[in-house]
């Protein structure tokens, strides 16, 4: 049997949670710990979209446009954690088709969570946890003004979605005449008394 007094702090990938142990809890409350910027030196007039999983695309790029179609909006940072980030990186790619010439800084880390939990019944004796997560979250910067280009995550107007600088052109593969060896005599044997691969020369 699972002991019914668990530790009050609980860190996900560290120590294990019994699910038994869990069905007598209830999520209170969650609480992201805030993180400071990436890239410092942000002007404090960037805008910031928190992007969450139950946002809706639209609303967002409804918002996002009808502020940097201003003069008085330069740079726009999104951000996203968990399944929200797909959504961001999805709002930040329709937004630079639709204002083309945007400078791109993306930057990846990891988010902290605190979930607090309480048991269902109070008088079961059983502490509060605190459980402690650590989630994939993106940060995504558009920029009308120019940007560091030797920043890692840089990507320039017009770059393809998903790569960092613009890929150099290859030259055009020039086939290489194969070399022709010595050929050997004999033939190759699939059963007997050589193994299959071998050449084995007839008397």
């Amino acid at each position: 049997m699972w002991p019914q007094r668990l530790p009050s702090s609980v860190t996900l990938g560290t120590v294990k949670i019994p699910g038994p142990a869990m069905e007598n809890y209830q999520k209170a409350s969650s609480v992201e710990k805030p993180l400071a910027p990436p890239v410092p030196g942000l002007p404090p007039d960037t805008l910031e979209m928190r992007v969450r999983d139950g946002s809706k695309i639209r609303n967002l790029l409804g918002f996002a446009l009808g502020r940097l179609e201003s003069e008085s909006t330069r740079r726009i940072v999104f951000t996203g954690a968990g399944r929200a980030t797909g959504k961001a990186v999805t709002c930040a790619e329709i937004l630079k088709r639709r204002l083309p010439g945007l400078h791109q800084l993306t930057k990846l880390h990891f988010q902290q969570t605190e979930d607090a939990w309480v048991p269902v019944v109070p008088e079961a004796g059983l502490d509060p946890l605190t459980v402690r997560r650590h989630v994939p979250a993106v940060w995504l910067l558009l920029s009308k003004d120019p940007l560091d280009p030797n920043e890692g995550g840089y990507q320039p107007p017009g770059a393809p979605p998903g790569l960092g600088q613009p890929l150099p052109r290859t030259p055009p593969h020039t086939p290489q005449p194969k070399r022709r060896g010595p050929r050997a005599s004999g033939h190759w044997q699939g059963s007997g008394g050589g193994s299959r691969g071998e050449t084995s020369r007839r008397p």
